[in-house]
């Protein structure tokens, strides 16, 4: 699987401003259209608020945030435990 893009990074982050009631940046009024339009939002004398689809996309994106993490620290975990094995493996060699 691929690390999340920036774009679903922004997207999460639009998400997550509206959940928490803070007004979106000038910038986001075509993202916000999008996310209208596909039903992930309603805008109406309410404000902003997410839709369950809404809901079920930022919480899909947060796992994948989270899972991303995970595989990132497996990795360096790995790596660093490579380099520990080599060095020992280095150090048993007579020379």
């Amino acid at each position: 699987m691929d690390p999340i893009s920036l774009e679903e990074l922004a997207l999460l982050d639009v998400l997550h401003r509206i959940d928490q009631g803070i007004e979106l940046k000038h910038g986001d009024s075509e993202i916000r259209e999008r996310m209208a339009a596909s039903g992930l939002i309603e805008d109406d004398e309410q404000g902003l608020r997410l839709t369950p689809a809404g809901v079920e996309l930022c919480k899909s994106l947060q796992h994948r945030v989270a899972a991303d993490a995970a595989a990132e620290k497996v990795l360096q975990e790995r790596a660093s435990g490579d380099a520990a094995a080599d060095g020992s493996t280095q150090e048993a060699v007579p020379g």
